[in-house]
């Protein structure tokens, strides 16, 4: 049978409908085969029951049977292309569709039919295009898997979208299975859901720019984390280090105090045994001597020396002297505590210093407004430096403008987050610095509390410093700040004071209620004939952390 399938051409064995291997032959009364399925939907839409081939017309339409021996000629000559298919190349390029005619090497399709579900290059489409029959096939742009564009109910192209059921439906469904369904054209809904797609996609986008952005985001914390975990390690080893060097002073310090104790008495005992044994001395050498008078025959000799000999030398009375072992009671408790009182200021500086560090973090540019200056101040032209001048300037007195006291407000506002900004005092008798809300009353006599809009600390007579509360606070520092550090937490409600040289917390208004706008309050006061002339100055932060 193989051979005589070879001697077939290949034409022979496909169908003229389909233009594939026959699937189900059957031959017609006028002797031509075709598909069975191919044949039938043929005559399911011609107007009359004819021969696609020689056009013979039927009065009655045929009962179609499949021919047994030409069916297994042709599933021998199926196996044959199959094993050439496998073997054949498509020289198309990437997202072209091959034909599937084509064997050996495969060409570009050209169109897909929808009847057929065959896609067909150049050559192979050409019966579509001029044979009667085919030319009623409907074609489409070449795609892959046709077998998925048709209805699997009514076998006919799915050219319909039924909006009720969000489904792709033939021609026959609406009238069958969706009666009552709302249906509109592929292309309709394709445009509307291309539409919708392209939306989507835009959604898409921005959604992937936002995590690509998260990720950056993650990754710079990340990065930050890393290095603050290697400041905070290097801080973390600097302050145990010096914890165990007070520890090792304390040790030694307890070492030196119990052997000074020790060495003090045994130089006392010391001092004890050598006089008793230059006591021993000279005893021993009496006895000696009055032994041997004793043992004198000279009657004249002994008398003579008698009364010497017989007094003792002179010797220290050893009854109320004696060695006592010094008392160490309390040393190690006493050195616990001092090392208790030097960690305990230690830590305290340390903490105050790592407090420092981290809201010198929020480091802000303050320069000074010259429309809130009283006239009697000087600013210098950068806006970093004030002091009070003799002569009071004629200056337009606007609402901003302090009018009564030698206060100056900075240019910067700040109503949420935190800031901090440095200012050195260095010289001065006398200042006055803080925050300020922005409704404060500007032109008499203020009240400088916090009720009234004010959180500040003073100086006055160079060594009195203040905190302007109700009533106000006296601050007992340790030194004299040069350079003053103001923190503010507005959400917090925190004001704090450092001294940032010696890095210690000078004061805290804790609890407060910000509801608008903050300003950085200065006044350096008046100059009291050249004694407090030295400038506020607003200083650049030297960030250590």
């Amino acid at each position: 049978m193989a051979s005589v399938s070879c001697l077939l051409s290949e034409d022979q064995f496909r169908c003229s409908i389909c233009l594939d291997v026959f699937t189900d032959p059957v031959s017609t009364p006028c002797g031509h085969n075709f598909c069975k399925n191919c044949i039938t939907r043929h005559w399911n839409t011609a107007d009359r029951c004819q021969c696609p081939l020689c056009k013979e017309t039927f009065t009655t339409r045929p009962y179609l049977r499949v021919n047994a021996l030409f069916s297994e000629m042709v599933a021998q000559f199926r196996q044959s292309v199959q094993q050439k298919a496998r073997s054949s190349v498509f020289i198309g390029k990437p997202g072209e569709v091959p034909c599937d005619v084509c064997t050996g090497t495969k060409l570009k399709a050209l169109k897909s039919c929808l009847v057929c579900l065959t896609s067909y290059c150049e050559t192979h489409l050409e019966p579509h295009l001029t044979m009667p029959g085919l030319k009623r096939h409907q074609l489409i742009d070449p795609v892959e898997n046709l077998e998925y564009r048709i209805c699997t109910k009514h076998d006919k192209p799915l050219e319909l979208f039924c909006k009720t059921d969000q489904t792709c439906v033939c021609t026959h469904c609406p009238a069958l299975d969706h009666k009552t369904h709302e249906f509109v054209p592929l292309k309709e809904e394709y445009e509307v859901k291309k539409v919708e797609l392209e939306k989507t996609e835009a959604d898409f986008q921005q959604m992937i720019q936002k995590r690509q952005m998260k990720i950056q985001e993650i990754k710079k914390s990340m990065k930050c984390c890393k290095e603050n975990a290697h400041l905070e390690v290097a801080e973390g080893v600097q302050v145990f280090t010096d914890i165990k060097k007070s520890v090792e002073r304390g040790l030694n310090e307890l070492i030196k105090i119990i052997e000074e104790k020790q060495r003090t008495t045994q130089k006392l005992a010391e001092g004890f045994i050598k006089e008793l044994e230059q006591e021993i001395s000279e005893l021993k050498k009496r006895s000696s001597e009055v032994e041997q008078l004793s043992r004198s025959e000279d009657h004249l000799q002994l008398l003579q020396c008698f009364h010497f000999l017989k007094t003792p030398p002179p010797t220290k009375d050893w009854t109320g002297v004696s060695v006592r072992p010094p008392s160490y009671e309390g040393t190690v408790e006493r050195a616990l505590v001092q090392l208790e009182e030097t960690l305990s200021q230690q830590m305290k500086k340390l903490l105050t210093e790592s407090e420092l560090k981290r809201v010198q973090k929020y480091a802000v540019d303050v320069t000074l407004d010259p429309h809130t200056a009283h006239p009697e101040l000087i600013l210098s032209h950068h806006g970093k430096q004030v002091k009070h001048g003799d002569v009071k300037k004629n200056l337009p007195d606007n609402p901003k403008r302090f009018s009564h006291y030698n206060f100056v407000l900075g240019k910067q506002s700040f109503s949420s987050g935190r800031f901090y900004f440095e200012v050195q005092v260095k010289g001065k008798t006398k200042w006055n610095l803080g925050v300020a809300r922005e409704s404060i009353y500007r032109k008499g006599v203020i009240k400088m509390t916090p009720e009234e809009g004010y959180w500040t600390i003073w100086l006055r007579n160079g060594n009195e410093y203040k905190a302007f509360t109700d009533p106000s606070v006296h601050l007992s520092l340790q030194s004299r700040p040069q350079k003053v550090g103001v923190f503010v937490d507005y959400e917090e409600g925190l004001v704090s004071f450092y001294d940032v040289d010696a890095a210690a917390l000078i004061y805290s208004f804790t609890g407060c209620s910000f509801t608008e706008k903050l300003f950085p309050f200065f006044s350096p006061c008046k100059n009291d004939g050249g004694e407090n002339s030295a400038p506020l100055i607003i200083s650049p932060v030297n960030r250590t952390a």
